[in-house]
């Protein structure tokens, strides 16, 4: 670790990191979040009850679309193409939890660990949204960066996310 941030110039002034002579190159990164619920809620979603519909599909979808727009969101942060964006949400019943992972990748002069951090936030966001008529305790963990690729720093991997 260096000690400087990015995002700051010499004089402490946040600032947009310059990436115009960085050669693009092919990067990942994936994200994840854990969500715990109340067991009532865990049977109506193995159930399909929930009235406001599958609240799974309509959390991916909202993921995948917050990932797209994650420059207009972060200030700092640059538009990035996105080459690819996938999200799961696994229910896990013995445990009344809600896994999100989300993975982004794209061929960039900078990392996509921002994208994949937006979408997984997102669809955690949005599960909440659907459920919260039936459970006021759902509970966002844990989130945070698993894994990237590429780029200068090379590849990373937090285990404290490993599942």
């Amino acid at each position: 670790m260096t000690g400087k941030l990015s995002h700051f110039d010499d004089s402490g002034k946040a600032s947009m990191v310059d990436v115009g002579q960085k050669t693009p190159t092919s990067r990942t990164a994936i994200t994840r979040s854990v969500i715990s619920i109340s067991s009532e809620l865990t049977e109506l979603l193995k159930k399909g009850g929930l009235e406001k519909g599958d609240a799974f599909t309509v959390a991916k979808t909202a993921g995948i679309m917050a990932a797209k727009q994650t420059g207009n969101m972060i200030p700092m942060c640059h538009p990035l193409p996105l080459d690819y964006v996938d999200i799961k949400l696994e229910l896990l019943e013995d445990e009344n939890l809600v896994r999100i992972e989300a993975l982004a990748s794209t061929t960039a002069k900078t990392g996509v660990e921002m994208e994949a951090m937006v979408a997984v936030t997102m669809a955690g966001l949005t599960f909440y949204d659907m459920c919260k008529a039936v459970d006021k305790k759902i509970t966002i963990l844990k989130t945070g960066l698993y894994k990237k690729t590429g780029g200068k720093s090379g590849e990373f991997f937090n285990k404290e996310m490993a599942w």
